[in-house]
């Protein structure tokens, strides 16, 4: 049974802002790199073991997956598919906003001009179902953004609508996904 790793971005001054980074490129802040360069030590402390990062071309995430790389020597590359979903007019509006929160319920909505649900879960998925191919013989960190890791745990366990839309993790948490 093969596994993988993710990781989300260190902090950028829109997570601190309560805005919505999306597909917006958005720098880490100072604590954000510290974030980053500890995370690089934890996986070494936790003896975590990986062939390869791949990462999101977003800015939090690459600089945040070259930390980690320095630090436990683990290549790492872009992997297109792992940019943050596009919220269209909603992207640098405050997260918790009302009409945000509704519109984020309509899985086949674009946000005017954005990307939908099943759109970026379809790239997910297929990124995911690769992996899981070469999960035998090779294992990964994904460093990438909140909506991934909501996609990513729709993969492995049932989720309601409501559960998805509200599930998230913290800057530079690593969870770690098995396959069965």
């Amino acid at each position: 049974m093969g596994h993988f790793y993710f990781v989300r971005h260190g902090q950028t001054v829109w997570n601190v802002e309560n805005k919505i980074c999306g597909a917006t490129d958005i720098a880490l802040t100072e604590k954000g790199h510290q974030q980053a360069i500890e995370t690089g030590h934890e996986i070494l402390r936790q003896g975590i073991q990986a062939d390869e990062i791949l990462y999101s071309p977003l800015m939090r995430a690459a600089d945040t997956a070259k930390h980690i790389s320095e630090i436990t020597g683990i290549p790492a590359r872009v992997e297109p598919r792992l940019i943050e979903q596009n919220f269209g007019k909603y992207e640098s509006t405050v997260r918790n906003g009302e009409e945000f929160q509704k519109a984020k319920q309509q899985f086949i909505t674009r946000y005017d001009g954005g990307e939908s649900m099943l759109h970026l879960a379809q790239r997910i998925y297929n990124l995911l179902d690769e992996i899981k191919e070469e999960s035998n013989h090779k294992t990964y960190i994904l460093v990438a953004h909140n909506g991934i890791s909501r996609v990513i745990q729709s993969y492995f366990y049932e989720m309601t609508n409501e559960e998805y839309a509200t599930f998230g993790v913290e800057n530079c948490e690593v969870k770690r996904f098995d396959f069965e």
